[in-house]
């Protein structure tokens, strides 16, 4: 069977006990980075051996994987921090799994976008995930003009290394709306800034970032 495991997003204490089972019960964990997990295993003391599965071996392993798992092996699927298959390769062994009738289930837990959301104080109701936008400025602008008219909620993750230009494209483009940006969540130096684009890009968590964030906006929002 292949074990589909949420893992903390940054609090080592933040994983459920079925997870802990799990990950000392099967034959092998697929790991998206085996030394980034390891460190979550040692916590725990979980000897359970772990591989590789990331975004450039993620066809060749998935198969691989496949394959261990006709042969009757269980394998605990996790990604870095959160849910695997939520912008991270973990669909493609998913994906391959199903169609292969290999039995799958799920062990939920922690997931960076709705512990911001619901951190957010913004509509829930209703809301969409857009991943990782483009890298590439031109594809970014075009994604961000798609959103103009957009009731529901966004949710996107973002590198430190483009906040500040997603932010400048966002103040341009989308009028400037309200934006609340994350980073760090469960963690010992957690933040949360939030204001409009454009005051947004004066402030030292943007300035100077650390850490990958998930950014949320409404255009119905004026103010909070």
């Amino acid at each position: 069977m292949l074990f589909i495991v949420s893992t903390p997003i940054g609090n080592l204490k933040d994983i459920t006990l079925r997870a802990l089972e799990t990950l000392k019960a099967v034959d092998l964990i697929a790991a998206e980075d085996t030394r980034h997990t390891k460190i979550l295993l040692d916590h725990y003391q979980i000897a359970t051996p772990t591989t590789s599965y990331f975004e450039h071996n993620q066809v060749k392993k998935a198969d691989y994987l496949l394959g261990l798992l006709k042969q009757g092996k269980n394998i605990a699927l996790v990604t870095d921090a959160g849910t695997p298959g939520i912008s991270d390769p973990g669909y493609v062994l998913i994906n391959l799994a199903k169609k292969n009738a290999v039995p799958m289930t799920v062990i939920p837990g922690p997931t960076a976008l709705i512990a911001a959301l619901s951190l957010s104080g913004l509509p829930t109701d209703s809301f969409i995930f857009e991943g990782f936008l483009p890298v590439k400025p031109a594809a970014r602008r075009k994604e961000l003009e798609q959103w103009k008219g957009e009731k529901r909620t966004v949710i996107f993750y973002e590198s430190p290394y483009r906040i500040a230009k997603t932010l400048k494209d966002i103040a341009e483009i989308l009028d400037d709306p309200y934006v609340l940006c994350a980073r760090e969540l469960t963690k010992k130096f957690e933040e949360v800034v939030e204001g409009r684009a454009n005051e947004l890009l004066q402030h030292p968590a943007i300035t100077k970032p650390r850490g990958e964030f998930v950014v949320l906006l409404n255009l119905r929002i004026k103010d909070i």
